[in-house]
């Protein structure tokens, strides 16, 4: 009786191990509070300006991320996306690429066959699902971008080198083909690190349940911080739950980190939207990602033309706007201003917009409601300054984006364990960055 409870137990936690290895860890209890902290430098770089005034929409510019990878080690450069969940590198050289990770002289590098669970079951939240290549037998995945960017190749294991630890067996994407939209942003890094909620996604795969970063709004740097940054970050933090939904939904990303916008305020003045426009519908449309990798942020088509239309009317005396109804900054931007071509905006003359979440605020303030763009186009030589608040209709998303021009000195803390993003207001990420190394 002793020994066949003693086999039934030893069954049992077999079983349970190979669950934990197929099942997405996005719903397991992931503990890292006994791994140390991991410090990495954040790079800001700049959307390169089109000669035209409406610049292709990128899914994943400007935030990257410096490591190695392989055996030797081949240094690489990722962009950081919260809103994607496969990490991946380019690996065949192509005119338009500034680096690329080559399979063939690493030791470790490792193609996942089409049998393995991980090809069948972990990833399952991918938006296009693995398929089988015929010809090598390998998992073939795919990515795709609102801007039309689309790239494909194989998943694999890795070893990456951070610091002077290795981790062994890291699961990404190899990829080989595919179509860009934009060839200067794709030589500006190696690849992508996906960072949502997804079984696959980088955080999860190195096993921390809570992540941080910190973009500078002057120097073009930042820091992020894979583990627990409570004793890194003294300021105060307001936090907003997870919105998590089971149910598939045909727009719903449910690996994404949704949370709840409530309303929107323009100064003093809450805008007169019922709040039942910020919640999904039975298909899912209408979520609120934070997201990375996205630049501005973006609103479903109603609640944009309220923003607009209140923006527009407590700034009337201060600001000159665009008349070309024509004038659509990357096609989905249309509140532009004339400023003088040796003046700048007056800032501190501009109403805050606040973005009210459940048990969290954000506010927009100063330089960061206006991004000056390309006037190519436009009569005379006025410069021209765009609101950094988007239209989601016209980028062709059923969605509500927050992006990562309005999370410039802000602590952004995104806890997995507690299923929460934390907001730290007001922070010089200059010398949060340095605080942090001078601790490393």
């Amino acid at each position: 009786m002793a020994s066949s409870s003693l086999s039934s137990l030893s069954n049992l936690l077999l079983l349970i191990s190979i669950l934990l290895l197929i099942f997405p860890l996005t719903f397991c209890k992931i503990s890292s509070r006994n791994q140390e902290p991991l410090i990495f430098s954040l790079k800001t770089k700049n959307v390169p300006q089109s000669s035209s005034d409406k610049l292709p929409f990128r899914h994943n510019v400007t935030l990257t991320v410096s490591l190695s990878v392989g055996s030797p080690p081949q240094n690489i450069s990722m962009v950081l996306d919260t809103g994607s969940e496969l990490s991946w590198l380019h690996c065949k050289k192509a005119p338009s690429l500034g680096s690329i990770f080559n399979p063939v002289s690493s030791s470790s590098y490792s193609p996942i066959p089409c049998s393995s669970p991980i090809c069948r079951t972990r990833t399952r939240d991918l938006p296009i699902p693995a398929s089988c290549d015929s010809k090598t037998h390998t998992c073939h995945v795919a990515v795709s971008y609102a801007d039309a960017t689309s790239l494909e190749g194989n998943l694999a294991h890795e070893t990456l080198v951070i610091g002077s630890s290795s981790r062994p067996g890291t699961i990404f994407g190899c990829m080989d083909s595919g179509l860009s939209s934009d060839s200067e942003e794709d030589a500006k890094s190696t690849g992508l690190m996906g960072m949502n909620r997804g079984s696959l996604s980088f955080v999860n795969q190195l096993g921390f349940s809570k992540f941080s970063y910190c973009i500078s709004g002057s120097d073009s740097s930042g820091i992020l911080l894979l583990g627990d940054a409570s004793s890194s970050w003294p300021g105060p933090i307001q936090y907003t739950p997870l919105v998590l939904e089971t149910t598939p939904l045909p727009y719903f990303d449910r690996v994404a980190y949704t949370v709840q916008l409530e309303g929107i305020r323009v100064g003093s003045k809450l805008l007169s939207l019922p709040k039942s426009m910020f919640v999904p519908d039975h298909t899912g449309a209408g979520q609120t990602m934070v997201d990375s990798g996205t630049q501005f942020t973006f609103l479903m088509g109603p609640v944009y033309s309220a923003l607009k239309t209140e923006f527009m009317a407590q700034t009337k005396s201060v600001l000159k706007v665009v008349d070309d109804p024509n004038f659509v900054f990357q096609g989905t931007m249309d509140l532009c201003y004339r400023v003088g071509s040796l003046t700048r905006p007056n800032f501190s003359a501009l109403p805050v917009v606040s973005l009210l979440f459940r048990g969290a605020e954000m506010s927009v303030s100063g330089q960061k409601l206006l991004y000056r763009v390309n006037g190519a186009g436009l009569k005379g030589k006025d410069q021209v300054y765009c609101f950094t608040f988007g239209n989601s209709d016209l980028l062709g998303i059923e969605a509500f984006v927050i992006g990562h021009h309005h999370q410039q000195n802000v602590w952004m803390e995104f806890d997995l364990a507690k299923s929460r993003v934390g907001f730290g207001a007001d922070v010089r990420c200059d010398q949060a960055s340095q605080r942090l190394r001078s601790r490393d």
